[in-house]
């Protein structure tokens, strides 16, 4: 009779897992189309952009740059900071949003490099995002030790960029663009197994569907400042 229990006891322990396994994977498989429609969103606004002359200077000939430049950062606090009292529908459309905004403001990197170097450049990031964020899935090491360090290289990164601006030295540019891709490179790993770590603590269906977007907003960010930074370390100027 006990070996019977302990049996029962194990196939419903079985059981459990496979349903968390299941839905963990269909949770994450979310996150993820979510954050490749924000990208392909954000590249072909950006493409369009860079493509019209006419746009081109309707946006960046005028002081109205500056509302597309800081329109997405304005989205990200939004929706970081409203998230408690924000449905998940809202968050959704802010998310859409901000992944066109983005593209408006990302339109510049058509102009400044060749395309042949964006799209170069596009698939090596694409290739090193995979392979960090499936090692954060993956890995069983707790990589939230590494939080704090990646956050201070990130707030190093923001301060050595804003000097920068005034410095204008191509030396400091090119120590923001190493630092800032290995920080990415790990918060990459990071964010997805925090990603990961929140949909064991989610509850219902409305907060697992706001912590699908906000998963994919991380991710984006991710993403954009990995690819922002290889190419400006690698990437062929016109």
């Amino acid at each position: 009779m006990a070996l019977e229990n302990r049996s029962a006891w194990a196939g419903a322990g079985t059981i459990g897992r496979v349903d968390v396994d299941v839905g963990l994977r269909q949770y994450m498989l979310k996150v993820y189309n979510y954050m490749t429609s924000g990208l392909l969103l954000s590249g072909i606004i950006a493409y369009l952009v860079a493509s019209s002359p006419t746009m081109l200077q309707m946006i960046y000939g005028t002081p109205l740059k500056w509302v597309f430049m800081l329109a997405p950062l304005g989205f990200v606090m939004v929706m970081s900071f409203g998230i408690n009292r924000l449905s998940a529908g809202t968050l959704r459309v802010l998310f859409w949003a901000f992944a066109a905004a983005m593209g408006v403001s990302l339109a510049t990197i058509f102009i400044a490099f060749t395309g042949a170097s964006v799209a170069r450049v596009f698939f090596i990031t694409a290739g090193t995002f995979a392979a960090m964020s499936l090692y954060g899935y993956t890995t069983k090491a707790d990589l939230s030790r590494f939080g704090s360090f990646l956050l201070m290289g990130l707030i190093g990164v923001i301060i050595a960029m804003v000097v920068n601006i005034f410095l204008q030295s191509s030396a400091l540019q090119f120590a923001i663009s190493v630092i800032g891709v290995l920080v990415f490179v790990g918060l990459t790993a990071y964010d997805t197994q925090n990603i990961k770590q929140m949909y064991m603590e989610s509850d219902d269906g409305e907060t697992m569907g706001k912590k699908t977007i906000m998963g994919a907003l991380t991710l984006y960010l991710d993403f954009i400042n990995l690819f922002t930074f290889l190419l400006q370390l690698i990437g062929d100027r016109r």
